[in-house]
């Protein structure tokens, strides 16, 4: 049995770029270009729609001209419109040579958009690509609107294709520009075009609409279809694009097709469009959210410690991730024994019994408790030094004052011994840290990690008096970690996970 091979083109940059309220800028596309292309390995991406802004251009220019030293500008595509020569000479002058035409694929858009018949459509296509080849450009062309096409007018549909055929385009690419489709459509639809146009090579667009993304892209697969338009994290207008990470996934496990995608590297480029994009991926989305190869319940990661008995083909290492065991009023010993045993610690039975007893007390109050916590836990359930605090925070005053910045002033135990600084900064915690910061960097004449992200929440419904988790990422000496606070005040749950930060970092302190 041969595998199908399939081409991956990517559209985050310029249909992701649709989605509302996302615009990157040219430096973020370029780094975007760079990671699909050369860290992903996509086999091509879409990168701007002509004729857009002075600023688009740039873009366009920044990623042809690093594509172009690298052998890799056959594979950067521009859209550009039927419009004589304005969207061929502005891609050719951006340094582009691909073209992706975007045509009318069905009657209702040809007659009440263009107001043209078919006939002068189809004239006006021609003209185009012929202007594009005579300047040595590659020409894909969308039919937009194929899917209410087929519905509707497949006559039109057929009519145009007819006509294209015999020309040097390259793909003909079939949008469900609406996102109107199910899978069965789509391979009725599909095998149609296949089986009139068998010598063509054919890409298939998704919108998700109706959720449908990704299993049209399948049906898409199985009827033949040989390239298919993705985007990061599912981005596009309204209710966005097929997700490459799901669309790779999928194709590999249950269709064993092939595609050049290095899946190690998804969880890595997800991240860098989530922080350009702004959009949040949300927790349980499939492959990269934050929480979908963590196990709650404790009969998982029972099961886990017995021949991997809650395992599936999505195995975490494949896209640079690994599996976590969470902890709550669920977990069960199996699944605290799990996080204990990362942490290098061993309890006897009835320890055990006494720490899962007090998660559980925690889990019903809703608190998240975490693997940097347990230590805590184990300490304060069993009344012993398994995690000492070694830095300790004796007392603070932040004040904020209308038109001041707000200043810090803090007493800290390090080791046994104590130092008293004040700061003040752009925040109560920004005037807090620095102060801390004063402490280790001048006084001590040590490292202090680098905070590279913060992130607040409060319960669902939360109230005025609920409380606060606030989840930061540090960078200490070529690693990152997070830390979690809690409280009803969100400076003291910052200050909360940073104290828990500096006492995880302490022995490292004394290896230096």
């Amino acid at each position: 049995m041969t595998h199908p091979v399939i081409e991956i083109m990517d559209t985050t940059l310029r249909d992701g770029e649709q989605t509302s309220g996302v615009s990157f800028v040219p430096h973020e596309k370029l780094m975007i270009a760079r990671l699909l292309l050369e860290d992903l390995k996509v086999d091509r991406v879409e990168v701007a729609s002509a004729r857009v802004s002075e600023g688009e251009k740039d873009a366009v220019r920044m990623i042809c001209d690093w594509a172009a030293r690298r052998g890799l500008l056959p594979r950067v595509e521009v859209l550009g419109f039927v419009d004589g020569h304005q969207s061929v000479d502005w891609i050719r002058s951006a340094g582009g040579r691909v073209v992706n035409l975007l045509c009318k694929g069905s009657l209702k858009h040809c007659t009440c958009q263009l107001k043209k018949t078919p006939d002068e459509h189809i004239a006006d296509i021609r003209a185009v690509v012929q202007y594009a080849t005579e300047h040595d450009m590659d020409v894909n062309i969308y039919l937009e609107d194929w899917s209410n096409g087929m519905k509707d007018s497949p006559d039109y549909v057929y009519r145009l294709m007819d006509a294209l055929i015999d020309t040097p385009i390259r793909r003909y690419m079939l949008p469900d520009t609406l996102g109107i489709l199910n899978p069965l459509q789509v391979i009725e639809y599909m095998r149609k075009m296949m089986k009139r146009y068998p010598g063509a090579h054919f890409d298939f667009h998704a919108h998700n609409d109706y959720d449908l993304a990704v299993s049209n892209v399948l049906a898409a697969v199985l009827s033949g279809c040989r390239g298919l338009h993705t985007t990061i994290n599912g981005l596009g207008e309204r209710a966005g694009n097929a997700p490459l990470a799901s669309v790779q996934a999928i194709l590999k496990d249950h269709f064993q097709a092939v595609t050049r995608i290095d899946e190690s590297r998804l969880n890595d480029v997800s991240r860098v469009v989530e922080s350009y994009s702004g959009v949040v991926i949300p927790p349980n989305k499939p492959i990269v959210g934050e929480n979908v190869f963590t196990q709650v319940a404790g009969v998982h990661a029972d099961g886990d410690n017995k021949n991997n008995l809650y395992y599936n083909d999505l195995l975490p290492e494949r896209f640079g991730r690994k599996r976590e065991y969470a902890l709550g009023k669920n977990s069960g010993k199996a699944n605290i024994r799990k996080n204990l045993e990362d942490l290098g610690l061993d309890l006897d039975e009835d320890s055990m019994r006494k720490v899962t007893e007090r998660i559980i007390e925690l889990g019903d109050k809703k608190e998240l408790v975490t693997q940097e916590d347990l230590p805590y836990i184990v300490s304060d359930v069993l009344k012993h030094d398994v995690q000492s605090d070694r830095v300790r925070l004796k007392s603070y005053v932040v004040n904020l004052a209308y038109g001041l910045k707000p200043l810090a002033t803090l007493k800290v135990e390090i080791n046994g011994k104590e130092y008293e600084e004040n700061s003040s900064g752009d925040g109560q915690y920004d005037a807090f840290v620095r102060a801390l910061r004063k402490v280790y960097k001048v006084t001590l004449g040590r490292d202090f990690p680098m905070l590279t992200n913060y992130a607040v929440s409060i319960p669902p419904g939360g109230r005025t008096d609920a409380f606060v988790q606030t989840v930061i990422t540090w960078s200490f000496r070529g690693r990152m970690f997070r830390t979690r606070g809690l409280d009803a005040d969100q400076t003291e749950a910052a200050i909360k996970a940073t104290m828990k930060m500096l006492n995880l970092i302490e022995g490292e302190f004394e290896e230096a």
